[in-house]
Order: C-alpha cells, then sequence, then structure tokens
C-alpha cells in the first residue's frame, strides 16, 4: 500500500498537471489520457451523479494501469472500504473528498497510505484551516454545503493563489468551475501545480465530451508551461 511518493504529480514535471475527474466510462477515460490527462479520476461515492461501482470500473481500470494516475475519490470512507479500493490493484491514489478531520488524513499518511486531501474553500478562514492537513497534495475546490464536488460553482481564485504562496511546497490542485474557456485565466491567476476539471468538460453529468477536453488540456499546455 505504500506510495512511491507522497506527492500526486512529479514536482519536477515543469508544468501545470490536469486532472479529469468524474469517469463511468473506459473509453472516455482512455480518450482523455491519449489527450495527455495526467491523472484520472473516479467516483466511487454513491451520492455522486458520477458514481460508478468498482466492479463495474475495475476491467478499463486495469487496462489504464501505468498510463496515468487512478484517483478513486471517496467521501468519509472507513478503513475498509479504501483498504478494498488500494486491494483491486487497479487504484493508485485516494482524493479524501468528504468531512475527515486532519487527524484521519493524518493516520492514514503515517501508514503510508496513498491519500490526499480535497476541501471546499469559500474564504479565509477555512484557507487557515487546510494548514492543519497533513497533506503535501491539496485539492481547493469551491465550498458547496451538501455537496462534494463536482457542482460546476467556481472557487475564489485569489484564495487559491494565496494557498500557493503560503505552501510552496505543497502540490496545490485547483478545482472548482474551471471551463476550457477560463482554465488560462485561472492558471495565470493561482499559478496552481495543477487543476482538476470534472463537470467543465462533460455534456452530460459522467459523459465527458472528447472535444471540451481537447480544448480543456490545450489551454493548460499552453499557460501551464508559463506556471
Amino acid at each position: 500500500m505504500d506510495s512511491p511518493t507522497r506527492l500526486l504529480f512529479p514536482p519536477d514535471l515543469g508544468r501545470v498537471a490536469a486532472k479529469i475527474c468524474g469517469f463511468t466510462r473506459g473509453d472516455e477515460a482512455a480518450a482523455a489520457v491519449e489527450a495527455g490527462a495526467d491523472a484520472l479520476g473516479i467516483n466511487f461515492w454513491p451520492g455522486s451523479k458520477r458514481y460508478v461501482p468498482l466492479a463495474e470500473a475495475t476491467p478499463w481500470l486495469r487496462e489504464l494501469g501505468g498510463a496515468v494516475p487512478r484517483v478513486a475519490v471517496t467521501v468519509n470512507a472507513d478503513d475498509d472500504e479504501l483498504k478494498h479500493l488500494l486491494d483491486s490493484g487497479v487504484i493508485d491514489w485516494i482524493q479524501l473528498h468528504g468531512d475527515e478531520p486532519p487527524n484521519r488524513v493524518r493516520s492514514l499518511a503515517q501508514q503510508g497510505w496513498p491519500v490526499f486531501k480535497a476541501l471546499g474553500i469559500r474564504d479565509r478562514a477555512s484557507l487557515d484551516a487546510a494548514a492543519t492537513y497533513d497533506s503535501p497534495t491539496l485539492l481547493l475546490d469551491a465550498y458547496a454545503p451538501g455537496d462534494y464536488g463536482g457542482t460546476g460553482a467556481t472557487m475564489d481564485w485569489a484564495l487559491g493563489a494565496e494557498a500557493v504562496t503560503r505552501w510552496p511546497e505543497r502540490q496545490i490542485v485547483l478545482a472548482g468551475g474551471l471551463l476550457p474557456e477560463n482554465v488560462a485565466s485561472a492558471i495565470r491567476q493561482v499559478r496552481p501545480a495543477a487543476v482538476d476539471v470534472a463537470s467543465g468538460v462533460e455534456s452530460t453529468p459522467g459523459h465527458k465530451d472528447p472535444e471540451k477536453m481537447r480544448r480543456f488540456l490545450e489551454a493548460v499546455r499552453i499557460d501551464g508551461t508559463m506556471k
């Protein structure tokens, strides 16, 4: 269960990375890899519009092994659930996108589990709270009470930029409301290590639009080299 690194993306990548999240189909996930995605997110929380059972996703996730990190998005999952995902052999990282407290994240990290925390950020106080998490890779999403990501709401990019300045040793992943049309502006303002998108490249929830993915990744590559 040990992770080769505590960072989701290689620290010497030299550009902004891109994670596309919420895949429910293998052909769309393969298309994202071919278009240049650096990581794939698969939502295993049953309350998500993009939920897919592990047994259903296993065949195509296995085919994508070694291509890019395969990230399981979880919400308040217990140890048994997390172990089941990792033992499947088709998951490389776990994104803790629920209400997991700092001591929970710290315990998992200290055990060598490949986890990172995602937090909804609405103001500077919630950004301050992020400092208490032992998560070298930290995903910052828009704050949406009752929802756990994938809402399409946009985070305050000024707070994202502040996080990058405050924690230069961390990989800050910017999420929330990103689109092919605005991701370049987000990168220029925030200078994150990576960006994360779900609804912004979809035709319907859980179904990715190949052209939107292509345009999103193209925009990230153009401005991401100037990180």
